[in-house]
């Protein structure tokens, strides 16, 4: 049984995927330092990037050499991989029917995406699809709100976040409890800087949010505006102003308990 998309995910993705692909902040150069030593991901791996999104993450995996599987639910965010990543794979897939073999995949990463499936079906399927000596990486970029005004909008949106899955609600380590598929074996933290204009890396970043991004467009303007708002009481910025968005990265590796 496949489980269906949480509607933030179906509508807001898929209004705003050429959005997100154009705005969400990229990844440290790091990474694929961790890809390779931490998780040993190499020119012999295949491995699958799954909530792939319109593939963000994808670079970072082509540079360890690896045969990379991009595998995205979403109609129109796939689309938007398959525009920039043509020589890729990619498969039209929830992560609880994932179209592949048992123990036939190296490694399995999530990047920014795995809190939408943290589930029991779908962590069980990739264990099934995974090697006995498979990988699992889940990464995300969270912002780093131990900053004032990140902090301030932070604070704007939480009110409206409803049951939406967020990383960091925390709520996605639950499936980790009294199972016997994985077990975590690091935790990593990376430094992030998205740098660009107020109005490209700060505002239309948050207004592409699945539940801002799934809102009528009046809703969304009001939202603009309010970010604009704690942005310049903070900084004194403006929105064509130029403007470091700083981001924590957190790498967590587990490794498939062969049963």
């Amino acid at each position: 049984m496949t489980q269906s998309l949480h509607p933030s995910a179906q509508k807001g993705f898929s209004l705003g995927a050429e959005l997100y692909q154009q705005v969400r902040p990229n990844y440290p150069q790091e990474i694929v330092v961790w890809l390779q030593d931490r998780l040993k991901i190499g020119e012999s791996s295949t491995v699958i990037d799954l909530g792939s999104g319109t593939g963000k993450f994808l670079p970072y995996l082509i540079q360890t050499g690896a045969k990379v599987l991009a595998v995205e639910p979403v109609n129109e965010m796939l689309k938007q991989l398959q525009q920039s990543y043509p020589d890729i794979e990619s498969f039209q897939s929830s992560a609880d029917s994932l179209p592949f073999k048992n123990a036939s995949i190296d490694r399995v990463i999530c990047a920014q995406s795995f809190h939408w499936f943290a589930n029991q079906l779908s962590l069980s399927d990739i264990h099934r699809v995974l090697k006995p000596s498979g990988h699992l990486g889940l990464i995300w970029n969270q912002r780093d709100i131990n900053v004032d005004w990140v902090q301030a909008l932070a604070d704007e949106i939480a009110p409206f976040e409803g049951d939406t899955p967020r990383y960091h609600s925390g709520r996605w380590k639950e499936v980790f409890d009294d199972q016997d598929l994985f077990k975590l074996n690091s935790l990593q933290t990376f430094q992030l800087i998205h740098s660009g204009t107020v109005e490209q890396v700060v505002i239309k970043r948050l207004l592409s949010t699945s539940f801002i991004a799934a809102m009528p467009y009046p809703e969304q303007q009001q939202f603009k505006a309010k970010f604009e708002q704690i942005v310049f009481d903070f900084t004194g910025r403006s929105p064509q102003d130029q403007i470091d968005f700083p981001y924590i990265t957190y790498a967590y590796h587990f490794q498939k308990i062969s049963n």
